[in-house]
């Protein structure tokens, strides 16, 4: 997978409204990647995993690792 492509779903999911209590299935993560960016954008993605990182680390860290799994899952070519 395209690293940079990658880093832009995980960003999505990461700011998206998806929690993983939801256990969601590859095509929930899919649609709330491509929902979240077109409606925030790649760059306010990055600027809100950024601040979720500054206020929060303890919790942002788990979302992130959950993020990145959950894409890497559900984009799995």
């Amino acid at each position: 997978m395209n690293a940079v492509l990658d880093d832009i779903r995980c960003e999505a999911l990461f700011v998206s409204d998806v929690q993983r209590s939801q256990r969601p299935t590859p095509e929930l993560i899919r649609e709330a990647v491509a929902a979240t960016v077109t409606r925030l954008g790649e760059a306010r993605c990055a600027e809100l995993v950024a601040q979720e990182f500054g206020e929060h680390p303890d919790c942002a860290t788990d979302r992130m690792l959950w993020a990145r799994n959950a894409v890497r899952s559900a984009f799995a070519a």
